[in-house]
C-alpha cells in the first residue's frame, strides 16, 4: 500500500502544482530543491519526507491533509482487490484440492511440506 500512498501523493501534488500555474522548476524554487526532485516526488520515484510534505504544502497554500484527501477511497480500492484476488485463488480446483491433501497428512509430514513449499519461494524462515 505504501508504494499507492506515494503515488496518491506524487498526483495531488501536481494536480495542485498545475491549478496554480506552476512549472516543476518554479515550484522547486520555491522549496529549495532542483526541478527534478520535484520530478521523482510527482511520478513516487522518491518518498516525500514530512517536513517536505509540510514545505509543499506552504508553498502550495494548501492544508497538508490536502495530500491525503481520497486516500480512504483508495484503501477500500485496495482491500476490495485482495479479497478478489483470495477469491479466485480458493475458487480453482487445484487449490481446493491441495489443501485437502495437505490436511489428510499427519502433523510431521504436513510440517516437512510446508517447510518444502517456503524454501522453494525463497521464505527464510523455513
Amino acid at each position: 500500500m505504501s508504494d499507492e500512498i506515494d503515488v496518491h501523493l506524487g498526483r495531488r501534488l501536481r494536480r495542485r502544482r498545475r491549478l496554480l500555474g506552476l512549472t516543476q522548476q518554479q515550484l522547486a524554487g520555491a522549496c529549495g530543491v532542483r526541478f527534478q526532485q520535484i520530478q521523482k516526488y510527482e511520478c513516487a520515484a522518491n518518498r516525500m519526507s514530512a517536513a517536505r510534505l509540510w514545505q509543499l504544502a506552504e508553498v502550495l497554500e494548501v492544508p497538508v491533509s490536502y495530500f491525503y484527501e481520497g486516500m480512504a477511497e483508495l484503501e477500500r480500492e485496495a482491500r476490495a482487490k485482495e479479497a478478489e484476488a483470495g477469491r479466485e485463488v480458493f475458487a480453482r480446483k487445484e487449490t481446493r484440492d491441495l489443501i485437502r491433501a495437505y490436511y489428510s497428512l499427519s502433523e510431521r509430514p504436513r510440517r516437512r511440506l510446508l517447510d518444502l513449499a517456503k524454501s522453494l519461494n525463497g521464505d527464510v524462515e523455513a
